[in-house]
């Protein structure tokens, strides 16, 4: 046989290996997200999976499934874990019932300011990481949504204005905010919020003015009182072995990444909760200024909420806790 054509034969022969190797070496990730495409947290996590395709020339590239498209709020952390998504995006107060710990940042009226949301966010966030290593998972990031406020028909001066109401909860501790106010509770997804008021199903919540825009509260609600809530984080994260997959550059180009997108998020977070409101109030919503009973009464069933979660949240909840108040003094 001529040496061109047995050349030729091996080079052929090569060939399928060769693009083995290409096809191991590049990374195709699915990314699961529960929140619609203009939500800053999306778009958050879009300009976060762009750079990461950039920064490793395609040697990772990221498929987003936004709005629960792929796989439900509720489904998302176990949807990694399995396998079934590399990366994903979760409201981690909603875990509350898997690890009390989740529920910090749930706790109402615990945190005032963004900088007070900020220092609890970095305090908890060697906790969380050390939770999600044990489950095959890698933190990335976490922002936290606007401070949030009461959506309702009428106005809302007291406490007991939320009293006997059909109460929307999407986690332990909004469910247990609503069993203490005698509040009926009732678990909705977000993206069923329309749907819920219209039918009667719920006739009362507590969320971010970012929340009301995308689920277009005017069309079910008059009233919202902004009264700093809660500071919730969403978390970024992603299969521990996909990310083991990587080589070191790789990896350290994420973490960069990542602490950029966590600066990034909380920053829009802020934009959103200025500009959201305004929103609300633009579209014929009443933005109500909270009377200081309803402060009061809400400072009183928080420091009720932070006494019960520290009997569940153990030593690394009763550290936290400590070391946040001392820095607040």
């Amino acid at each position: 046989m001529p040496f061109t054509r047995r050349a030729a034969l091996a080079g052929a022969a090569a060939l399928p290996a060769t693009l083995a190797l290409d096809a191991a070496a590049q990374a195709r990730w699915q990314f699961a997200l529960a929140y619609p495409d203009g939500n800053f947290h999306t778009r958050n996590a879009k300009t976060f999976s762009e750079a990461i395709e950039a920064a490793t020339s395609g040697r990772v590239s990221i498929q987003m499934h936004s709005n629960g498209s792929l796989l439900p709020l509720p489904a998302i952390k176990r949807g990694v874990q399995q396998g079934q998504v590399q990366l994903g995006e979760i409201l981690l107060s909603a875990y509350g019932n898997e690890d009390p710990f989740f529920e910090i940042d749930g706790i109402p009226q615990l945190c005032r300011t963004y900088a007070d949301a900020k220092r609890l966010s970095d305090m908890t966030k060697p906790f969380i990481e050390a939770r999600f290593a044990r489950q095959g998972l890698t933190l990335l990031y976490m922002v936290a949504w606007p401070s949030s406020g009461f959506y309702t028909n009428s106005p809302v001066e007291t406490i007991e204005n939320l009293r006997g109401t059909r109460f929307r909860t999407f986690s332990v501790m909004t469910n247990r905010f609503a069993t203490l106010i005698g509040a009926t509770p009732t678990l909705v997804q977000a993206a069923e919020l329309p749907q819920a008021f219209a039918t009667g199903v719920v006739n009362a919540m507590v969320t971010s003015a970012t929340t009301g825009v995308d689920s277009s509260a005017w069309d079910y609600a008059r009233v919202y009182t902004p009264v700093g809530f809660t500071y919730t984080k969403n978390a970024v994260f992603m299969s521990r072995r996909a990310f083991d997959a990587l080589s070191a550059a790789d990896q350290a180009t994420i973490r960069r990444l990542a602490a950029e997108a966590e600066t990034r998020g909380w920053a829009l977070s802020e934009e959103a909760n200025t500009g959201n409101t305004n929103i609300l109030g633009q579209r014929g919503m009443n933005v109500a200024t909270p009377t200081p009973a309803l402060m009061e009464a809400l400072d009183r069933v928080s420091a009720e909420m932070v006494t019960e979660w520290l009997t569940r949240s153990g030593e690394d909840g009763a550290r936290v806790i400590a070391q946040y108040r001392a820095a607040r003094r």
